[in-house]
């Protein structure tokens, strides 16, 4: 059943008798703190809970443990007018919450592709026998199809006596640089109820979106399924879109070796209403915490339900996110003038800056990172590598310390014999490649994003390279 509103939702009454349910947010990474502060903003009292004694006391000192515009404001505010507060305690958050959603992670197994749902699990065990009276809890992490029935099973299992909890399912949709916006007005929400109790408890708990919506007269469609088809949402989703950025970079590729620009293949086809132009950019690849995990989690589950052959495709997709990695290197060999072996380019004595480390600008998310990949892969190959990034250079060398960093962007190009802009920041789409010609050893670059103006870069006097572009020289 879909349903746009602002028509009147159902709204039941929480039990704690409070006029809106009251929020807890169980995991506050990106998720669930970027959920736990909007809904404060919204209106509703919320508990932030974790594990993670310091990044509690961060929150709740004001300021958030990642890079995301707005979000800061909006945590300092809603911590001062009360509706917002962190805690470490099962037992606070049982006694406080309503409704509690599960935001914790599901990373990819050490052991194979699957999820792992370790940390759900020790997040309802852990809340359930401390609930004195009936809660939804509901599910936001991303998972495999069955996980809520499974949920449901821990639930029966750690409940000490028959309050009644119910489960549900309501998957997220959040893009990392724009996800206060994706929690505010966000393009659709999805409800994954087995009751007429938990769907009107999910509508009082998105009471504050749709009033929101109301005001800016605006619609927020609401899906109201089943679980599976809630859980499937999300992977999906993010399947596809995995799909569709894989196949510009596979049409990069065949670009490359019939000397047509992708760039303009995109644009023409983007026209299509049935296709569209967004994620139809080819460059290095994705990376990031959701769509190189989910995919291959996706993957996995469907061989458990006996499948498996229905996503082969997403290995495919997979091992073309890859070969854009590869294909930095494979530039930066030509460029430099060093061959390229079995083994790989010997980059030995030329020194080569990365401009970018996050998956995505305005983030400073380093999971997965093709950036950072592409840093590990001609660090490896001999080259002197210095990075750059305007946030993400904590994380960045958190995770590679063996290469050097640079305080700005002039510092990293000075001396360098190649420059590879391998995220599309805006400093980067931005800056003058006038202004960088005195201060670099040669004027090569490999724009990974296909971000920059070719023809501005020509002019002065560049060597450009760009994925799946036509030399222009």
């Amino acid at each position: 059943m879909t349903i746009a509103y602002p028509s009147t939702p159902p709204v039941v009454a929480a039990p704690s008798g409070s006029a809106r349910p009251r929020l807890t947010f169980l995991g506050t990474g990106y998720l669930g703190a970027t959920y736990a502060i909007c809904f404060a903003e919204l209106g509703y009292e919320v508990i932030g809970f974790d594990i993670d004694e310091a990044k509690i006391a961060k929150l709740a000192g004001g300021d958030v443990p990642f890079h995301e515009p707005g979000l800061d404001e909006l945590l300092r505010k809603n911590l001062s007018a009360g509706r917002l507060r962190f805690s470490t305690s099962y037992e606070e958050v049982a006694e406080f919450g309503d409704i509690h959603f599960i935001c914790v992670g599901t990373p990819q197994r050490a052991d194979g592709m699957a999820a792992d749902l370790s940390h759900v699990e020790s997040a309802v065990s852990n809340l359930v026998p401390h609930l004195t009276r009936k809660a939804l809890i509901v599910g936001k992490s991303t998972v495999p199809v069955g996980t809520a029935e499974w949920i449901e099973q821990l639930v029966d299992r750690n409940s000490t006596v028959d309050l009644g909890v119910e489960v549900a399912w309501s998957p997220e949709f959040l893009q990392e640089g724009v996800a206060v916006e994706d929690v505010l007005r966000p393009n659709r929400v999805i409800f994954g109820v087995k009751s007429e109790w938990a769907t009107g408890m999910l509508y009082s708990a998105h009471k504050g979106v749709f009033d929101l919506a109301v005001t800016e007269d605006r619609e927020v469609p609401v899906v109201v399924t089943d679980f599976a088809t809630a859980e499937l949402v999300k992977v999906a989703a993010n399947a596809f879109l995995a799909t569709k950025i894989s196949f510009i970079n596979a049409m990069a590729e065949v670009c490359e070796a019939a000397g047509a620009d992708v760039t303009q293949l995109a644009r023409s086809i983007g026209y299509d209403a049935r296709i569209g132009n967004k994620f139809l950019r080819a460059g290095v690849g994705f990376g990031g915490g959701c769509l190189p995990k989910d995919i291959r989690a996706f993957q996995a589950r469907a061989q458990e339900l006996g499948v498996g052959e229905a996503l082969r495709f997403l290995h495919e997709v997979d091992l073309i996110n890859q070969r854009r990695r590869q294909k930095i290197v494979q530039l930066s060999a030509q460029l430099l003038g060093r061959g390229y072996g079995p083994a790989g380019p010997d980059l030995a004595g030329t020194k080569i800056t990365v401009l970018g480390a996050t998956f995505k600008p305005n983030s400073d998310d380093v999971r997965d990172s093709p950036a950072l990949s592409v840093v590990r892969k001609l660090a490896r190959s001999g080259a002197e590598v210095t990075v750059y990034d305007p946030e993400g250079m904590e994380q960045a060398r958190a995770e590679v310390a063996d290469v050097a960093y640079a305080k700005t962007l002039n510092d990293a190009v000075t001396g360098s014999d190649l420059l590879c802009v391998l995220t599309e920041w805006e400093e980067f789409r931005n800056t003058d490649p006038n202004s960088l010609s005195p201060l670099v050893s040669a004027k090569r670059v490999i724009d990974g994003r296909n971000c920059l103006d070719q023809a501005v870069w020509v002019a002065a006097g560049w060597e450009y390279r760009g994925m799946g572009r036509p030399v222009v020289s």
